[in-house]
């Protein structure tokens, strides 16, 4: 499996949470951080994290998964512990990256989950690599993101303040008012991740997204997917999930209400029972 090491990060006093134990592997030269939940003789479930997060934005979910599945997550590069090479990236460079650590620790095929740009990677998966993917849940995602506009404001804003300037800005896309108000332990352990991310790590992988254009690849995606999405999702938004359905042949879509943008911590029971269902339905299959 290669240069494996651990990565133990230290427990910060105040900290909200206990950080998640994870594993070091270097794929295409740069080293990316993982950690496996589950059965080790199950099939695999991996998950790709949104923009500025990490693996711990799956804590609300791996438990509805690893009674059976054997679920990865990784930090994909300038983010949580993985390593942070220069801006800019791309999201076919991320795809790599993520077959590149499926093929470091030996794993053929997985039921793959994104969410966001989790999501747009595995666009990329389901379109370039469909030999490698039982099924596709695509969460909060879409194929485009315009205006470019929009990202260059971001960038001079995290170039000025790091990334504290945004992250008042990305709580109030990532979730709605209500539970904003309701679930401030939630809000806090988010907040500590956004700040976890570092500018550079930030401004390469927010170049990915910027620059993204996928629409067309989707019709190459022949596999099981699920489409899910918030319906109060500013950021990726119910059309641009609807694009993603009409394009991708059989793909199932399914509207969370309640939910904004990381949907899968605002509503996580019906997240999870919705993705469960899904897998569960294609694993039975195989």
């Amino acid at each position: 499996m290669g240069n494996i090491k651990i990565a133990t990060p230290a427990r910060k006093q105040g900290q909200m949470s206990q950080k998640l134990e994870k594993q070091i592997i270097k794929v295409n030269g740069v080293d990316i951080a993982y950690r496996f939940d589950g059965p080790s003789d199950g099939h695999v479930v991996m998950m790709a994290n949104s923009l500025m997060s990490d693996c711990s934005m799956w804590d609300w979910n791996v438990p509805a998964l690893s009674d059976r599945y054997r679920v990865l997550r990784f930090d994909k590069r300038g983010h949580g512990d993985s390593e942070t090479t220069p801006a800019p990236y791309s999201i076919p460079q991320l795809a790599d990256d993520a077959v590149a650590l499926l093929d470091a620790l030996k794993i053929d095929k997985v039921h793959f989950i994104g969410l966001s740009m989790g999501g747009m990677i595995g666009q990329q998966l389901g379109a370039r690599f469909p030999e490698r993917v039982y099924s596709l849940s695509l969460c909060d995602t879409a194929s485009e993101m315009p205006p470019r506009s929009l990202w260059e404001e971001r960038f001079e804003l995290a170039r000025k303040e790091g990334i504290a300037g945004l992250v008042d800005g990305t709580i109030k896309r990532w979730f709605t008012a209500p539970f904003i108000a309701r679930a401030p332990q939630d809000i806090a352990k988010v907040r500590e991740m956004i700040l976890g991310t570092g500018v550079e790590g930030y401004l390469g992988c927010a170049s990915a997204v910027r620059d993204m254009a996928q629409t067309t690849m989707l019709l190459k995606i022949k596999t099981p997917t699920l489409i899910l999405t918030g319906r109060q999702d500013p950021a990726c938004t119910v059309d641009q999930a609807i694009v993603l359905n009409r394009m991708i042949d059989g793909s199932k879509l399914v509207i969370l209400e309640d939910a904004a943008h990381l949907s899968n911590i605002e509503q996580p029971a019906e997240f999870n029972r919705t993705v469960r269902d899904f897998i569960d339905t294609v694993d039975n299959t195989l």
